[in-house]
Order: structure tokens, then sequence, then C-alpha cells
């Protein structure tokens, strides 16, 4: 049996199967990986999701999010070309970091946080991946406001 060189690379699954917030998490960092256009593609959708200035917030937030795991991770991240189905181990990781971090679990989201990041960084990945859950599920869920949500941005673990 051969080895894949590139485990990281493997599909663990389908964006069809995930939640359509999670799947639109993954589309949006695949789209952003992508450059200017692709951030431009991610800023209109979060611009027709708010009125302008939270959408210019957000966007800012989910920005901070991803230039912080990409810059800050212990080794090059892989990711899925946009339109690809299937979803690969650090976009899972991702999608698990924003899930468990938006759902109020801040804590394990900081552990989870820290197989992508250094321990230092691992805390601020965290918040800004609630913040960021949250927006995502409410434009997935068509709301014009955010929502309020137990895993404020505001909370300090330590």
């Amino acid at each position: 049996m051969m080895m894949d060189p590139h485990p990281r690379a493997l599909s663990l699954g389908l964006l069809d199967h995930l939640p359509p917030w999670e799947a639109a998490l993954i589309r949006h960092l695949r789209l952003w990986s992508d450059g200017p256009e692709g951030q431009q593609r991610v800023s209109m959708i979060y611009a027709h999701a708010f009125p302008r200035a939270i959408a210019q917030q957000e966007v800012a937030a989910f920005n901070a999010l991803v230039l912080l795991v990409t810059g800050q991770a212990h080794r090059p991240l892989t990711r899925r070309q946009v339109g690809c189905c299937s979803i690969g181990a650090d976009e899972t990781v991702f999608a698990h970091l924003v899930r468990t971090a938006s759902d109020g679990h801040l804590n394990e989201a900081v552990l989870i946080a820290s197989l992508m990041v250094m321990p230092a960084w691992a805390e601020h990945a965290a918040l800004l991946a609630a913040q960021v859950g949250c927006t995502t599920r409410d434009i997935a869920n068509g709301r014009k406001t955010l929502s309020t949500h137990p895993a404020s941005p505001v909370a300090r673990l330590h």
C-alpha cells in the first residue's frame, strides 16, 4: 500500500454534508486565500448581508482570523480549490475551531487553535473565531443584524 505524501490534503468529508453556514465558512476561506478577487467576493457577501459599517467590521474580523491562522501557523496550511466539494484536514480543523468558539466553548476553542497556531496566539484566534462563526451563521440565516451570542468576543479566558 502506498502512503499519501501529503496526508493533510486527504479528503475528510464533503461540503454538502456540512450545515450551510459551515460550508459557507470554508468557501469564504478558500475565496479569501485565492487573492484579491476572492477577497473582494467575500467582502461583497458581507456587504449584501449587513449594513456597511457592520459589514466592514465583520470582514475585518474574518480577515484578522485568516491572517492569524495562516501567518502564525505551525506550518503552511493546505486547502482545496474554491469549487471543490471535498474538505481537507486543515479546513476541517478551521471549521471545527470556528464552530466550537461560536458555540461558546472558548476554552476548548483555544486548544483547537493551538493545533494551528503558536500557543501565544491561540486565545486571540479563538475569540476571533467566535465572532466569525456568529457572523457566518447570521449570513447563512439571512439576518441583517448581528445576533447576540453567548460566545461574545469580549470574554477573557485568563
